[in-house]
């Protein structure tokens, strides 16, 4: 599985403090990613190109591609109305969509993602088809694969969101699964094992790390103790939830996608990156990976 990052997870570099600046740049987010994390792939969300204008995506792009950490997903911030009644309501969404597929684009994106809100009942269901469906056409026109992330209502359970995908058709659809969704389902496994066959694209969601840090409490030693030591340290461990099982039930389906890196526990996102990469490498290499 080929490990990236999701931009927000190191949100915390970009933002203004008071007066002091953000200590990142958007544009040198690739090659911070690249050099300083370890991962080779980036993903973005909407909000943080607000204002952006094309020409800006197409330089964002570049500077990617030329620190070898290229932008693969466009993820939209916000849940899009294409289950509401009103169809000025539902033209906004697809438009919406229309505008973040020709980003994805500009940035060299091989996906773009969305949540769905929509009521559960038939007509909403009718009317959320119809309207991905223009979305789609748009999406097969710039070669970009439209991914679904689950959300409440409509696309909430597995079973309803692949029954959705299946009514809209096509080979540009699928599924955004998320580890933190799947946890929530109260059975992670099953929840991935169903979710993740229409997937490129896996959301690897983490928080709070515990380190066992037990090798080093016996004192003082040489400087080639200490290194054994941290080399023999267990692997930072999730709390949350255990990473293993979920990492096995996306494996089990023959999932061959991106797992991106999605820290939101804290401050610190280079370290919460870190941690979590570190975490998710050593589960994948007890699958035998």
């Amino acid at each position: 599985m080929l490990l990236t990052c999701n931009a927000s997870s190191i949100a915390d570099l970009l933002q203004s403090k008071g007066r002091q600046q953000p200590k990142l740049r958007l544009g040198d987010v690739p090659a911070y990613v690249k050099d300083e994390l370890g991962l080779h792939g980036l993903n973005l969300s909407t909000d943080l190109l607000v204002g952006s204008t094309p020409e800006r995506l197409t330089e964002l792009r570049d500077r990617a591609d030329k620190s070898g950490c290229a932008i693969l997903l466009l993820i939209e911030a916000e849940p899009q109305a294409f289950g509401d009644p009103d169809d000025e309501v539902g033209f906004a969404a697809i438009d919406r969509m229309r505008r973040v597929l020709h980003a994805a684009s500009l940035l060299g994106c091989n996906s773009a993602a969305m949540k769905i809100q929509s009521a559960e009942d038939e007509d909403s269901q009718d009317r959320v088809v119809d309207r991905v469906r223009e979305v789609v056409k748009q999406a097969d026109k710039l070669d970009i694969n439209l991914l679904i992330s689950p959300h409440e209502g409509l696309t909430a359970e597995p079973e309803s969101l692949t029954e959705l995908i299946k009514k809209i058709g096509g080979f540009r659809i699928g599924t955004l699964p998320d580890f933190k969704q799947a946890h929530d389902s109260g059975d992670p496994e099953t929840y991935l094992r169903r979710l993740t066959p229409y997937a490129s694209v896996v959301l690897a969601a983490t928080f709070e790390f515990e380190i066992d840090d037990s090798a080093l409490d016996d004192g003082p030693g040489s400087l080639e103790a200490l290194a054994d030591a941290l080399m023999s340290s267990a692997p930072p461990k999730h709390v949350e939830y255990d990473l293993a099982p979920m990492l096995d039930a996306i494996n089990s389906v023959g999932f061959d996608g991106t797992l991106a890196v999605d820290f939101r526990g804290g401050e610190d996102g280079t370290l919460g990156v870190l941690q979590s990469k570190e975490a998710l490498e050593a589960a994948i290499e007890s699958l035998g990976k």
